[in-house]
């Protein structure tokens, strides 16, 4: 041994430190965690809609009719006649409401209106009053998403990711700002949507029980469904909004009859399609439209009782009082015979005259609009609303622009957002097609049922907006295609790391899309250079 090593013997090495243990978040936030990110998200997309919800302090768009209609419901049940400057006197202070009793023919049904007085009773007949139900609905429609995704995918990341899109798009931010109906319409389609997969997991969890016993898949009733009843409940809400609910109603009964197939087949049954049929389809009718026709007549209940003792009533409250006949004089222009239908309550026929002409008005409605467009270009934002404009000049409302200002409501999709889910949609037919994916067929049922119809009426007056109805589904399609991004279950730590950046990515750059156009969805006032500079297509002006 050297002198060098006796003097300088070897030093062992140092051993390492311990990894630090990964940091854990708390309890109640693992035990709940399927909740506490759906709130949270809730949170956020409700300080988005409600943040300066009675501003402008004007009528927006079609707020000019809802919110008078529905004060008129809140006062005497059915929808009466304003004068030509009621508006003025309403937005005036001191405020005069010129409400007169003579009834006024109206388009849609009463239920969306209905709704809508809530608020009204609440607040006031005042933007905030007319726009809270709107706002508090889109909140809670961001709430049953996440957790509508979460049961779909069986992720609460995936969950909460759709609804964060949804909170971010622009589209459903303006329509929860403003007292339309189609807002309203979109909680109840989402909320039926979400009964739907209850009832799908419980009738699964029935037929497994089946299974293990003695009973085979054919023959198994699977008795009271509650979830399917309230997604009927939901759906005749949805048709006593808008009539559009109609074809939504449709596509989700014959989804549901199609998981009926798929469990029975799943249990073990040797006919799956008849024993559906035998078994199933029946009760899903009755579920399903029976509760839909119960919810639609009973919207109608205000102007059904307002007639009653000689009052004169709603608008054609009394056509049916000394007739027999139960059609219409006409129908699109063309005369029909009177069927002898005296048997019919008079009330009910007169219900049923009043349907005829607003189906008369609601498909003949050509007269042309600036902002009206093709149901080709809604999926791409190739032609928003403008739904409020107001042109600032310099040194009002804080413009301090030399070229002046511009104040505007866009009723426009976050673009990212409606442009990347034309490729998830696109994604979501391979999956369905070649993967038999059921969640994927799902969703692209809830597209065709909303979307699809609205192809027949190209020639009527549309607008891009209706499509607030169809944003949930075109969230849920993109949430599934950033879930395959991220990597599926036991991939790689590499793959997954690549995956998370990607989808990191695109969420981020629709976040900041929904950043930038937000000053279009809330009335800000901005330069012209601003507003110019956000025109990204001359469509869009």
């Amino acid at each position: 041994m050297t002198q060098a090593a006796l003097t300088h013997p070897p030093v062992a090495p140092a051993a390492e430190a311990p990894a630090p243990a990964p940091r854990r978040l708390p309890p109640w936030m693992t035990r709940h965690a399927d909740w506490t990110g759906p709130i949270a998200v809730a949170l956020f997309a409700g300080l988005l809609r409600f943040w300066h919800l009675g501003k402008p302090d004007s009528f927006v768009f079609d707020e000019t009719y809802y919110p008078k209609d529905a004060w008129s419901l809140l006062q005497q049940g059915y929808e009466g006649t304003w004068p030509d400057h009621a508006n003025t006197d309403i937005l005036a202070v001191p405020q005069s409401i010129p409400l007169n009793s003579a009834p006024e023919f109206v388009a849609h049904p009463p239920l969306g209106k209905w709704v809508m007085s809530v608020g009204e009773q609440l607040f006031g007949l005042n933007p905030f009053g007319w726009r809270f139900v709107t706002a508090l609905l889109g909140t809670l429609t961001v709430l049953m998403l996440a957790r509508i995704g979460r049961r779909l995918f069986g992720s609460t990341l995936i969950g909460c990711t759709a609804a964060l899109l949804l909170s971010v798009d622009g589209l459903q931010l303006v329509m929860s700002r403003i007292g339309l109906l189609d807002g309203i319409q979109m909680f109840f389609v989402l909320a039926a949507f979400g009964s739907l997969l209850i009832d799908r997991d419980h009738a699964r969890a029935r037929l497994a029980l089946a299974a293990d016993g003695d009973t085979d898949g054919d023959t198994v009733r699977l008795g009271l469904r509650p979830w399917r009843i309230t997604a009927g409940l939901l759906l005749g809400a949805a048709c006593a909004v808008k009539w559009n609910g109609a074809p939504i109603l449709a596509a989700f009964g014959v989804l549901t009859v199609l998981w009926d197939q798929s469990g029975r087949r799943g249990a073990g049954a040797r006919r799956p399609w008849r024993s559906m049929l035998r078994r199933d389809a029946g009760p899903a009718l009755l579920a399903m439209v029976g509760s839909a026709l119960m919810v639609y007549v009973g919207s109608w209940s205000g102007w059904l009782a307002s007639g009653s003792g000689g009052a004169d009533g709603g608008y054609d409250r009394h056509w049916a009082d000394g007739r027999d006949g139960l059609s219409p004089d006409s129908l699109l222009g063309i005369p029909l015979p009177q069927v002898p239908m005296g048997w019919v309550p008079a009330p009910l026929r007169s219900l049923w005259h009043y349907h005829a002409q607003m189906f008369d008005f609601n498909t003949g409605l050509v007269q042309p609009h600036t902002y009206q467009s093709n149901p080709f270009a809604w999926l791409v934002d190739g032609r928003p609303v403008s739904m409020y404009w107001e042109q600032v000049p310099q040194g009002q409302r804080g413009c301090t622009a030399s070229g002046g200002c511009a104040s505007q409501i866009l009723g426009l999709g976050t673009p990212f957002l409606w442009w990347a889910a034309c490729f998830a949609l696109a994604y979501l037919l391979w999956r369905w097609f070649f993967r038999r994916d059921w969640r994927s067929g799902a969703v692209l049922c809830a597209v065709a049922g909303i979307y699809l119809p609205w192809f027949k009426y190209q020639e009527r007056t549309i607008f891009s907006f209706y499509m607030v109805v169809l944003v949930p589904f075109l969230c849920l399609a993109v949430a599934q295609l950033l879930g395959a991004i991220l990597g599926p279950p036991g991939c790689s730590r590499e793959r997954r790391r690549y995956g998370a950046i990607g989808a990191g990515l695109i969420v981020f750059a629709i976040v900041g899309c929904f950043a930038f156009f937000y000053p279009l969805y809330t009335a800000e006032v901005i330069p012209m250079s601003s507003w110019q500079d956000r025109m990204w297509f001359t469509s869009w002006i």
